[in-house]
C-alpha cells in the first residue's frame, strides 16, 4: 500500500511525444519567474526582475523574531550566530550573475517535466554578507572535514522524499577565496527580499543557482561526502535513470540578446523597421571569463564578432556586448553565442540530459523587419 506522500509526490518523467505543458508545469511557472529580457539593460538587476526559483514554500520570517545561524559538525567550536553577530564580521559586496541550472529546459525534446524555463532564468545582483571562510575559521574546521552542508528553512517533498532543502560544497570551495562564498544578508544594498532568502542566503559565485541555498539556518561540516537528495538524486547530468551521472556545478557560457524592436503579445516575435539597429545583450560564464561574443542575423549561416564591454572588477558578473546591424525588410532569425577563456562555446543544438540541466544552446529570436508601407499601416 502506498503512502500519502508517495501518492502526492510523483517520480521524474519525460513528456510524451506531442505532449503539451500540463497544469503542474503551469503551476510551477506561476510561482517562479524569469528575467524579462529587456531588463538585460540593467547592469544590476532590480530584485523584482531577478529570476526566482523556489522548490517549496517561501518561509514566513517575522522581521521582529530572532534568526540564528548554527555552525556545527566537524568543528572545534559550535556556533550560533544572530544577525548582529554576522554584521560584526567584515562585510563584503560581490556582484554575481546567478542562473538556474534548468534554464533552457523547456526547449529540449523530449522535454523533462519540471519548471519550464526558456532562457530567462538569470539575474545579476550586488550581494553583501560575510565571507563563509571567516565563519568556518571562527568555528575551527577539523582535519577530518570533507564537505560543508547548508540547510535552508524551506521544507517539502520531492519524488517521495520529505526534506529540508539541503546542498553541500566541498570544503576547498566553501573555505576558499576564488571564488569567495558569501553568507549574504543584503541584495542591492537592502535586506534580502523574502523570495530571495530573507534573512540569510548562500551566494556561490560561478555556480548554478541550486548551490545558493536560501533561508539559510544551518551550516554543518561533515567528515564524509554529503549524499542528500538535492546532491545525489537531483542536479545530476544523466542520460538514463539508473546512472549516477555527473554533478551540476559551474555555469556554462551563455550570451543573451535584448530582443530588438517591439513584440507581438502572444508569439513574442519582434517587429522592427529597416535600417540601423543596435543589437545588445549580456554574456557570462562561471568557468572562465567571457572573451568573445558572436552574432548571427541569418539563423547561423554567418557569424560576426560583437564588441565586448570593458572588463570590470566584477569577475563573476555578466559582461555587456553590442553589435551594429543594418536590417533589410523581411524575416530574420538572430542569435548570439559566447566563448570563454577555456575555449568553451555555446552549442547550436543542445546535448540532452534527463533533468534538462546546463542547457546553454544559443537563443533564437525571430524578427520581422517591415518595409515602409507596412510600417505606416
Amino acid at each position: 500500500m502506498s503512502s500519502p506522500i508517495g501518492d502526492t509526490s510523483r517520480p521524474a518523467r519525460l513528456a510524451e511525444p506531442g505532449e503539451g505543458f500540463g497544469a503542474d508545469e503551469l503551476a510551477l511557472a506561476t510561482r517562479n519567474h524569469g528575467l524579462p529580457l529587456e531588463a538585460l539593460r540593467y547592469d544590476v538587476t532590480p530584485p523584482g526582475l531577478h529570476y526566482v526559483l523556489t522548490h517549496y514554500d517561501i518561509p514566513y520570517v517575522n522581521g521582529d523574531a530572532p534568526w540564528a545561524l548554527a555552525i556545527d559538525g566537524a568543528v572545534q567550536r559550535q556556533l550560533s550566530l544572530g544577525m548582529d553577530d554576522l554584521r560584526a564580521f567584515p562585510a563584503v559586496t560581490a556582484r554575481v550573475t546567478m542562473e538556474c541550472a534548468g534554464n533552457g529546459r523547456a526547449r529540449l525534446d523530449p522535454r523533462p517535466v519540471s519548471q519550464p524555463w526558456l532562457v530567462e532564468a538569470v539575474g545579476t545582483a550586488d550581494w553583501t554578507g560575510v565571507p563563509l571562510r571567516l565563519l568556518l575559521a571562527e568555528a575551527g574546521v577539523d582535519d577530518s572535514a570533507v564537505d560543508v552542508v547548508f540547510t535552508g528553512a524551506d521544507h517539502g517533498v520531492e519524488r517521495g522524499v520529505e526534506q529540508d532543502y539541503q546542498r553541500a560544497l566541498p570544503l576547498g570551495v566553501a573555505a576558499g577565496d576564488a571564488p569567495e562564498v558569501l553568507v549574504a544578508y543584503a541584495m542591492n544594498g537592502a535586506a534580502l527580499p523574502p523570495q530571495h532568502g530573507y534573512p540569510l542566503r548562500l551566494v556561490v559565485p560561478g555556480w548554478y543557482g541550486m548551490a545558493h541555498v536560501k533561508w539559510l539556518r544551518d551550516i554543518t561540516v561533515t567528515g564524509t561526502p554529503f549524499t542528500g537528495f538535492q546532491q545525489t538524486t537531483a542536479y545530476r547530468l544523466r542520460q538514463r535513470p539508473e546512472e549516477d551521472g555527473e554533478p551540476v556545478e559551474r555555469i556554462a557560457p551563455r550570451a543573451l540578446m535584448i530582443p530588438p524592436g517591439f513584440p507581438d503579445f502572444m508569439s513574442r516575435e519582434r517587429v522592427i523597421r529597416p535600417g540601423q539597429v543596435t543589437l545588445e545583450g549580456r554574456a557570462w560564464s562561471g568557468r572562465a571569463p567571457v572573451v568573445s561574443v558572436e552574432v548571427t542575423t541569418d539563423d547561423g549561416r554567418t557569424w560576426h564578432e560583437a564588441d565586448l564591454g570593458e572588463e570590470t572588477a566584477h569577475r563573476w558578473a555578466w559582461r555587456a556586448w553590442r553589435f551594429a546591424w543594418t536590417a533589410k525588410p523581411g524575416t530574420h532569425v538572430l542569435s548570439a553565442r559566447a566563448t570563454d577563456a577555456e575555449g568553451s562555446t555555446q552549442p547550436l543544438s543542445q546535448p540532452w540530459n534527463r533533468g534538462g540541466f546546463a542547457n546553454n544552446m544559443v537563443q533564437r529570436i525571430a524578427v520581422h523587419s517591415l518595409d515602409g508601407e507596412q510600417a505606416d499601416e
